[in-house]
């Protein structure tokens, strides 16, 4: 399944839902047509279970990088950091992730949209934490939340790894960046990632 996944990744992204055939695809794993229809049997399947295993491993990844982490400061850091680092690390995903949302049935599109939605809470719940906890004064959480992850996710459109900037510069700037908007002293940024 883990060689489907991989080359419907491929084929989505160099195609387009609308253009993409899974005939084609089975080619690209090697096996008939009539046995890629054992594990997919039309297009949205195959849509549903990309979009939700990214769902997925981002979320195993956030909370892997949060995990033990109590306090707010740090945790915006991490999760700036990892935000960053998984989402150019998986650019044709993210791609797929954003384009070919419209192309979901409306119960698979809210499916995907409530655990995009869990996503978000995790960043809106650190900035309440921080709220509380006096490290910053956020007027409005969930605006913030919305647009930092807009901030960080857009990184990824133009991101070369062979560019002028590494992964750690870039991650770095972006944390610099979120934190003077919170309001932060930029020496908070420092720590590991």
């Amino acid at each position: 399944m883990e060689a489907i996944r991989r080359a419907g990744i491929k084929r989505l992204y160099k195609q387009g839902f609308e253009a993409m055939k899974l005939r084609d695809l089975a080619d690209d794993v090697g096996i008939q047509a009539g046995s890629l229809y054992n594990y997919i049997r039309q297009k949205q399947d195959l849509l549903f279970m990309i979009l939700s295993d990214i769902m997925e491993r981002l979320h195993e990844g956030l909370s892997a990088e949060l995990e033990g982490i109590e306090d707010p400061v740090e945790e915006l850091r991490r999760f700036i950091a990892f935000h960053i680092r998984w989402h150019t690390a998986r650019k044709e995903e993210v791609f797929i992730g954003n384009m070919e949302l419209r192309s979901l049935t409306p119960a698979n599109y809210r499916k995907i949209i409530a655990e995009r939605t869990k996503y978000e809470h995790r960043l809106r719940a650190i900035i309440e934490e921080g709220n509380k906890a006096g490290a910053w004064s956020v007027r409005d959480p969930q605006v913030t939340s919305y647009a930092t992850i807009a901030a960080l996710t857009g990184v990824c459109t133009w991101y070369n790894p062979r560019g002028r900037l590494s992964q750690s510069e870039l991650i770095d700037l972006h944390i610099e960046y979120v934190f003077h908007s919170f309001g932060l002293d930029i020496s908070d940024a420092s720590g590991p990632d």
